[in-house]
């Protein structure tokens, strides 16, 4: 009797001993996921420069005979740790960097304390930045320094450059930062003033807890984490799936909690009154308007990016008053935009490429 066209009943007694081992290497390596840590992540050598609060200045230590002569300060997002653009060796944007001739220093954030529930707006851009801009100044020998932002971090950077616009930020770079927050449609809703009373929030808790900031990620798709448990189970076989899972996994969930006072002017200065966009933004009563920013302008975007989806980021570009400036769309979504397999081909050269000739 023949067998019917396309089945391979030859084949069968393979692919049965094929998932039964997988089915055993599953097993074996569930145990050695909940027995072992996972990777070490954020090991690129590097020295703190200064610590204060709940802010961080690191230096990594050079890898390259040759340097450029500007060096690049990194601005984190307050709620997220820096060590994402630090995963492991090979997959590493802070090793790239180096390794390609710059001189990186980075400005982290650890969780502000109860007592810190009182830091401002203020406080980020015109004490936290410009203090680690002059500090790396101090440490570099140079004046020039340009900055990258990566998402809110991002929007902090572009704060002190349109009240800075005389520098000494020379090169201005941002991965990912919203500026129309209306289009940041599942926050807006969230924060929408008339049910969201921000005030009695913050005067009750003072700072906003990271369970909650994570939970409002996590709203944007709420199957992502079953489905991601789903997969590292059907691939826990496979070491370096697992390796991949366990580092952004690890960062995904290390959120950190919003200082009150500075949680408070998000809320209404941006998410209500979407001043950035409509150029009615100030800072300590200094008027921070984007096209005061001069500098060569680059802004990175992610094809897939469901955390800032472009309709949030796409007006930058226009706002900036800079003559030199670029907007590139990469394939990706929001990390996988700046860490992993994807940005080592896409991101990182594009921004080896354009600020190099830019940091001489």
């Amino acid at each position: 009797m023949n067998a019917p066209a396309g089945l391979d009943f030859a084949g069968i007694p393979e692919r049965i001993q094929s998932e039964v081992q997988r089915a055993i290497q599953r097993s074996i390596k569930g145990v050695e996921y909940f027995s072992t840590s996972g990777p070490t992540l954020g090991s690129t050598p590097k020295d703190v420069l200064h610590s204060r609060g709940t802010m961080s200045l690191y230096h990594y230590r050079p890898m390259s005979d040759e340097i450029y002569r500007i060096p690049i300060l990194i601005v984190m997002a307050t709620t997220n740790r820096g060590y994402i653009l630090d995963l492991v060796p090979g997959q590493s944007f802070i090793e790239f960097l180096l390794k390609r001739g710059y001189d990186v220093y980075m400005l982290d954030w650890s969780a502000p304390r109860p007592e810190e529930k009182s830091l401002r707006m203020e406080d980020y851009v015109l004490d936290f930045i410009p203090d680690c801009i002059r500090r790396v100044q101090q440490d570099s020998g140079e004046q020039d320094v340009s900055v990258i932002g990566y998402c809110f971090g991002g929007v902090l950077s572009l704060l002190y450059g349109s009240i800075h616009k005389d520098g000494p930020m020379k090169n201005l770079i941002c991965f990912t930062t919203p500026i129309d927050f209306r289009e940041m449609k599942l926050f807006s809703n969230f924060s929408d003033r008339r049910y969201f009373d921000v005030d009695r929030l913050v005067d009750s808790v003072g700072n906003v807890p990271p369970e909650m900031i994570l939970s409002s990620f996590e709203m944007l798709r709420p199957a992502s984490r079953t489905v991601s448990q789903i997969q590292l189970w059907e691939n826990i076989w496979n070491d370096e799936f697992v390796k991949s899972y366990r580092m952004f996994d690890r960062w995904a969930t290390d959120t950190l909690p919003l200082a009150g006072e500075y949680f408070r002017t998000i809320t209404k200065d941006l998410m209500w009154d979407n001043k950035l966009f409509n150029d009615t933004m100030s800072v300590g009563s200094r008027a921070a308007k984007l096209e005061d920013i001069k500098v060569p302008f680059l802004h990175a975007v992610a094809e897939h990016d469901h955390i800032v989806p472009y309709e949030a980021a796409k007006h930058l570009i226009a706002k900036i008053g800079s003559e030199d400036k670029e907007e590139v769309m990469l394939k990706g979504g929001h990390v996988s935009l700046v860490a992993g397999a994807n940005a080592v081909k896409r991101l990182w050269p594009k921004l080896d490429s354009w600020l190099g000739k830019r940091s001489t």
